[in-house]
C-alpha cells in the first residue's frame, strides 16, 4: 500500500511528527513494534523543567500535542525558578505513566489521516538517493514519499547491569536489531550512546517522616495556551526530598569496579549523558560534596512504583540494594524495578539539514534519540518539525525553519545540526543566547503566527490569539497615556506603597518602569480588567524594556549573516586562505549562511572573511 509519510516509532517524537503530518491532511502510518508502548514514559515520570518546559509550551504554539495532553494527564504541576528571572521560568508536571500514554493513543487513534500498524523495520526502500518507503522483518515492503525515523533507544539496545549485557530495549522490548546497520551502509555516521535510569520502589516501604515533601504549585498551571485546568488544586499527589550521605557515597567508591560504566563491562563505547550524570558519575566527578539530592517521584494514582530521581545507576544488583537503603527514610525500601544502563546507536546530527531531512538521502527525516538528544521534550519537538517539515516537502513549499531568535526548539536544532554532539544534547537555558526573548510566558507570541500559516492552528484559535496581541497593544497604550500628577493624595499613596514621591507628571508605563512598582499597585487608576496573561507581557515588556532592546539588536545583527546565503554547491577546496579545519568543517556541515557558518566550532572570524570575500567576488 502507498502513504505518502511513514513514520517509524510510536514515542514522543513519532506521535509529534505523525500527528503533524496527519492534521496536515497527508496519509500517514505509523509503524511501532509495540503498539501498547506508544507514549511510553520509559525513563522519569515528569514533562517540562527548565528549558524543556518552555519546549513545550513551543509546541504547543505551533499546533502540537504534548502540553495539551500533560495538562489532562499529571499528577502535580509547578513553575521553576518563580524567585529567578523571567528568562529561566518554566513548568514542570509529574505525569501519570497510565493516563499519559492512554491519552495520545486515544488521540492518534481519532486521527482520520493515520493509521498505526505494529512491525519492526528493518531496511528502507532507497532508489537514485531517496527514500521511496520501508521493509519490515517479515519481508513486507510498504512505500511512500517520505519517511521520518524516530526510533529512540532501540537502534541496537544493550542493557547493562554490573558485568552483563543483554540486547534487549527499555522493558525488556525487542530491540531493532538492523536498522542501524543499513543506515552504516547508505552512508550515515552512526554513533554509539549511552543512558540510563534509577531504581524504583514500593510507596508503603518509605519512611516519610525523613523526607521533605515537595507539593504542586497552590495556583492553576497549564503547559498549553488554552488555559483548561483538568485537575484539583488540593489533590495534587506530592513528592519527596531525600539525600544521599557518605555512606553512600562510600558504598559507591567500594564497587566502582562493578558498575558498567567503571569497568564491570570493558567494552562499553557509547559517551552518555553530561548534565543527567549517573550516582557513579556524580560521586566521582563530585568528590568535594557531602551529599546529592534525590527526587521520590511517584509514577501514577494507580499503582505505588516510586520513581528516584538522581539516582539512574548500572550497579548489580546486590549494590543498588546497599545504596538505596543506605538513604535516610529508605531503609526498608523494597526495590520494584532495579536500575540499568542502555547503550544504543544514534546518527551524528551534522548529517541532517535544518528541517531535519538528511543530507544523504533525500525526503528522509530523523527525529528525537536517533539525532543523539536526550529527554522526551527534545524529541517531542524534532518530531513536530519533521512532521511539518516532510509535508511542507510534499506540498512543495519551503521549510518551517526556525532560528535561534524565534524559539528554544530553534536553538535545539541549530545545535545538533551545526555543532553535532559529543554526548546525548540536553536543552538548557544556557544554551540560547536570546534567553530573556525567549520565555516561557510568550511562546504563543513568537510562535502561533507559524502554527497558523502551515495549517496546525485553527483559524479560531488563531482569531482568540489575536484578540490577546490588541489587548497588549490596548493596554500599552492606557498605561501611556495615563497620567499622575504630583498632587498630594498621589504622593502620599506613592509613599504608603514605600515608592518616592513625583515632583512632576508621570504616565504609569513609566512609573511600572520603578522595580517596587507591581501591576497591581497601579491598577487602581484603570477602568477596564485585563487578562493576566495580556498583563504579564505588558509588565515584562515595561520592567525589562531596557534589556529586550539590546537582545533584539543582537537579534538583528544576527539575522543579517543569516540572510548572507552560502550556495548549496559551493566548493570550499576552489577558495583560497582558508585554514584547513575550517576547510574541513564547512564541507561536513555545509552551512546555508554566514551565520550557520560562524557557529561552526573551528571556524574562525578570519576564516568567515575569506569566505565572505570570496561569495562577493563570485556574485560579480
Amino acid at each position: 500500500m502507498q502513504y505518502e509519510i511513514i513514520v517509524v516509532g510510536g514515542g514522543h517524537a513519532g506521535i509529534e511528527a505523525a500527528l503533524a503530518a496527519a492534521r496536515k491532511n497527508h496519509h500517514v502510518l505509523l509503524v511501532t513494534s509495540n503498539i501498547n508502548n506508544i507514549a511510553d514514559m520509559a525513563c522519569n515520570p515528569s514533562i517540562g523543567g527548565s528549558a524543556k518546559g518552555i519546549i513545550v509550551r513551543e509546541i504547543d504554539a505551533l499546533g502540537g500535542q504534548m502540553a495539551k495532553t500533560t495538562d489532562q494527564a499529571h499528577l502535580q504541576i509547578k513553575m521553576l525558578n518563580n524567585k529567578k528571572g523571567p528568562a529561566v521560568k518554566a513548568l514542570r508536571a509529574q505525569a501519570d505513566k497510565i493516563i499519559y500514554p492512554k491519552i495520545m493513543k486515544k488521540v492518534l487513534d481519532n486521527e482520520k489521516n493515520l493509521v498505526i500498524k505494529e512491525g519492526m523495520v528493518e531496511d528502507l526502500i532507497i532508489e537514485n538517493s531517496q527514500v521511496k518507503g520501508i521493509v519490515l522483518e517479515n519481508g513486507e515492503k510498504i512505500f511512500s514519499k517520505a519517511v521520518i525515523l524516530t526510533t529512540g533507544t532501540y537502534l541496537k539496545a544493550d542493557i547493562m547491569v554490573g558485568n552483563k549485557r543483554r540486547r534487549s530495549g527499555p522493558h525488556n522490548e525487542k530491540p531493532s536489531m538492523f536498522l542501524s546497520e543499513k543506515l552504516k551502509e547508505y552512508g550515515f555516521n552512526v554513533i554509539r550512546l549511552k543512558t540510563g535510569t534509577p531504581p524504583r520502589i514500593t510507596k508503603d516501604s518509605i519512611d516519610f517522616n525523613k523526607t521533605k515533601v515537595e507539593l504542586g504549585d497552590s495556583e492553576y498551571l497549564s503547559f498549553s495556551f488554552d488555559n483548561i485546568y483538568y485537575y484539583d488544586i488540593d489533590k495534587q499527589v506530592p513528592c519527596h526530598l531525600v539525600y544521599t550521605n557518605q555512606t553512600t557515597h562510600q558504598i559507591i567508591r567500594d564497587n566502582l569496579n562493578k558498575s558498567s560504566m567503571y569497568g564491570g563491562l570493558n567494552d562499553v563505547t557509547g559517551v552518555g549523558p553530561r548534565y543527567c550524570p549517573s550516582i557513579e558519575d556524580k560521586v566521582v566527578r563530585f568528590s568535594d560534596k557531602e551529599r546529592h539530592q534525590l527526587f521520590l517521584e511517584p509514577e501514577s494514582r494507580y499503582y505505588d512504583d516510586i520513581y528516584i530521581q538522581g539516582l539512574s545507576t548500572s550497579m548489580p544488583h546486590d549494590v543498588q540494594d546497599k545504596i538505596v537503603h543506605s538513604i535516610e527514610g529508605l531503609e526498608n525500601a523494597k526495590i520494584l524495578k532495579y536500575a540499568y544502563a542502555i547503550e544504543y546507536d544514534a546518527i551524528m546530527p551534522t548529517q541532517l539539514k535544518q528541517s531535519l531531512e538528511t543530507k544523504i538521502i533525500e525526503n528522509l527525516y530523523t527525529a528525537g534519540q536517533i539525532n543523539g538528544t536526550s529527554g522526551y521534550e527534545e524529541a517531542a519537538c524534532q518530531g513536530l518539525i519533521a512532521g511539518i517539515n516532510a509535508s511542507l516537502k510534499l506540498e512543495n513549499k519551503e521549510p518551517l525553519i526556525l532560528k535561534r531568535s524565534d524559539a528554544y526548539i530553534g536553538v535545539l536544532i541549530d545545535d545538533l545540526v551545526t555543532k553535532g554532539i559529543k554526548d546525548p544534547y540536553r536543552l538548557l537555558t544556557s544554551r540560547a543566547e536570546y534567553r530573556l526573548l525567549l520565555r516561557h510566558d510568550n511562546a504563543d507570541i513568537r510562535l502561533r503566527k507559524y502554527g497558523f500559516e502551515v495549517g496546525l492552528v485553527s483559524s479560531e484559535t488563531y482569531k482568540k490569539f489575536h484578540q490577546k496581541l490588541e489587548e497588549i497593544e490596548e493596554l500599552k497604550k492606557i498605561l501611556t497615556s495615563t497620567k499622575l500628577t504630583p498632587t498630594e493624595e498621589v504622593n502620599k499613596y506613592l509613599l504608603s506603597i514605600e515608592s518616592t514621591p513625583i515632583k512632576d507628571g508621570i504616565n504609569l508605563y513609566n512609573l511600572l518602569k520603578r522595580p517596587e512598582i507591581s501591576y497591581d499597585k497601579i491598577e487602581k487608576y484603570l477602568t477596564k480588567k485585563y487578562d493576566n496573561e495580556v498583563v504579564t507581557q505588558v509588565v515584562l515588556n515595561i520592567k525589562y524594556e531596557g534589556y529586550l532592546i539590546k537582545e533584539e539588536k543582537e537579534v538583528a545583527k544576527m539575522i543579517n549573516l543569516e540572510t548572507k546565503k552560502i550556495p548549496f554547491d559551493i566548493d570550499y577546496d576552489l577558495i583560497p586562505n582558508l585554514a584547513s579545519e575550517a576547510r574541513q568543517k564547512l564541507k561536513l556541515i555545509m552551512p546555508t549562511s554566514i551565520g550557520q557558518a560562524l557557529r561552526i566550532s573551528g571556524v574562525n572570524p578570519a576564516d568567515i572573511s575569506v569566505l565572505m570575500i570570496y561569495l562577493k567576488k563570485e556574485q560579480k
